[in-house]
């Protein structure tokens, strides 16, 4: 027996760039549910989707509102001339995505058109816009979004990625009206020197200009690397934590779940800002197969800087941090522990009164003159970490790179951190044991949400007393973990074997 299938067309596109990815509708519908249901049922309530890409928030929402009004305004035709006309309003990223949402909108490219499903439009546009803006260039870089001039300066037939949305210090002129619900899925980076080498966050600037409209809610779904780490993110990080008008956060950090086909570092998540109600955040945690748990809390824990993004971790958290040990950040080194970049190659072969060099690709010798900083531990045992993490998002994973115990004279350049130095190989390698334990690199996670793991990513992890080994469940039992809190551990962290030496 043959069955019809009729596919959504927006669950068919492919995405333009890892820059800009297209919502599905069962995602749009879910980011929805969070609105109150009476705002569909509301012929004045007023609709932005400032960064439309496909269209496919505001048809999802003119579903929504066609169902709501039925009463209210029963006549079809004059139901969906009112919503297309005073509810739902557009800004288009590029032409060619204002000509996507329209159709998908106004089921015609042009507002005004034959085919159009709303009468009341003079302009094609009708209310999903498009204008064409400019960089404001200053030393090089763009004075609203940080766009590199050598990269994004473009003739008129390219896209100059100048959206119009955040160029803008009155973002109130554009439609020269207020906005009761503000939607939508940003652009999430610009690259600053070619496709793929380096990328600056402008998903940020989104929420910011969004806020300065003061609707009655925010929602928008957007990468989190903003929880605990990424580049320009600090200020923005900071107003979100303290702001206690977000209600909640649904946090997803294998993306794949609800983007399939598209990774995006440090998963994402979709929130909810209410301007009349503050109060605790719920905070929703999905895995990539499921729902996993849900806890109202705030956003920013007591003595914490940074968003922990899974709430099993809170109690193990709360139990280490009442121990009121030291921290382990506070002996991990800076990037370039020795002042030498991840470029840097020392000679082949050994020489006389040689510094072995770990380096990107092995090992390399130097002269001791060579080195810069961090002269006191070239004849200490150190542990070195490699600076770049496990960059997987599905788990359980690594976190970090293998530890591993050196001898002096030694040395290394940017791809290694240093964890800790030793006048003796024993302190070392149970530095290094510790390191390799499931519990130390838990920890580390809840601080870590790039491939990147600096210094800062250790904030949480407490220092043990390395005149002794230390095993998982040496660790457990210290911090008095239970079966459901070191299983919530081992779910999310790969074991990790030793090194034989």
């Amino acid at each position: 027996m043959k069955t019809n299938y009729n596919p959504d067309v927006l669950n068919c596109l492919a995405n333009l760039s890892s820059d800009e990815v297209f919502t599905p509708p069962k995602l749009v519908n879910s980011i929805l549910d969070l609105l109150p249901h009476e705002l569909f049922s509301n012929p004045k309530t007023t609709f932005l989707d400032p960064v439309c890409k496909t269209g496919v928030f505001l048809r999802e929402i003119a579903k929504r509102l066609d169902a709501g009004l039925e009463e209210t305004i029963p006549d079809r035709q004059e139901r969906i001339d009112h919503i297309f006309g005073k509810q739902l309003f557009g800004i288009a990223i590029t032409e060619i995505t204002a000509l996507l949402s329209r159709r998908s909108i106004y089921c015609s490219k042009k507002a005004n058109g034959k085919y159009s499903v709303c009468r009341t439009f003079d302009k094609s546009s009708g209310n999903i816009i498009f204008e064409r803006i400019e960089h404001t260039w200053q030393k090089g870089r763009c004075s609203f979004c940080g766009a590199s001039q050598a990269t994004l300066q473009r003739s008129e037939e390219l896209e100059t990625h100048a959206y119009q949305f955040i160029h803008t210090q009155k973002p109130e002129e554009i439609f020269k009206m207020k906005f009761d619900v503000i939607i939508g899925n940003p652009p999430y980076q610009l690259s600053d020197a070619g496709f793929g080498t380096s990328a600056t966050p402008i998903y940020h600037f989104f929420v910011q200009q969004a806020k300065k409209l003061n609707p009655k809610f925010l929602t928008m779904i957007i990468p989190a690397r903003w929880f605990s780490g990424g580049k320009g993110l600090d200020d923005f990080r900071e107003e979100m934590l303290n702001d206690n008008r977000i209600r909640e956060i649904h946090d997803f950090p294998d993306a794949t779940k609800i983007f399939p086909g598209v990774q995006i570092k440090g998963g994402v998540c979709y929130f909810l800002w209410k301007r009349d109600d503050r109060g605790l955040c719920k905070v929703s945690s999905y895995n990539k197969d499921s729902f996993v748990s849900e806890m109202e809390r705030p956003l920013l824990e007591s003595g914490a800087e940074t968003f922990i993004r899974y709430n099993e971790a809170m109690p193990i958290r709360k139990k280490v941090a009442n121990k009121k040990e030291k921290l382990i950040m506070h002996q991990i080194s800076p990037r370039k522990p020795f002042g030498l970049p991840t470029t840097y190659q020392g000679e082949k072969k050994q020489f006389a009164g040689c510094v072995t060099l770990y380096q990107n690709g092995g090992v390399g010798y130097v002269e001791k003159t060579e080195l810069i900083n961090n002269m006191g531990i070239v004849n200490k045992y150190k542990v070195l970490i490699p600076r770049a993490g496990s960059g997987s998002d599905s788990f359980p994973h690594p976190i970090l790179g293998k530890p591993f115990v050196v001898e002096p004279p030694s040395a290394c350049t940017e791809t290694y951190i240093v964890a800790g130095s030793y006048d003796n190989k024993a302190q070392a390698k149970n530095l290094a044991a510790y390191i390799i334990t499931r519990f130390f690199r838990f920890l580390v996670l809840l601080a870590k949400s790039t491939q990147d793991a600096s210094a800062k990513v250790y904030k949480f992890v407490p220092i043990q007393n390395f005149e002794e080994s230390w095993t998982d469940e040496k660790l457990y039992k210290k911090y008095g973990l239970t079966i459901e809190e070191i299983a919530f551990i081992e779910s999310m962290v790969r074991p990790m074997e030793a090194d034989n030496e």
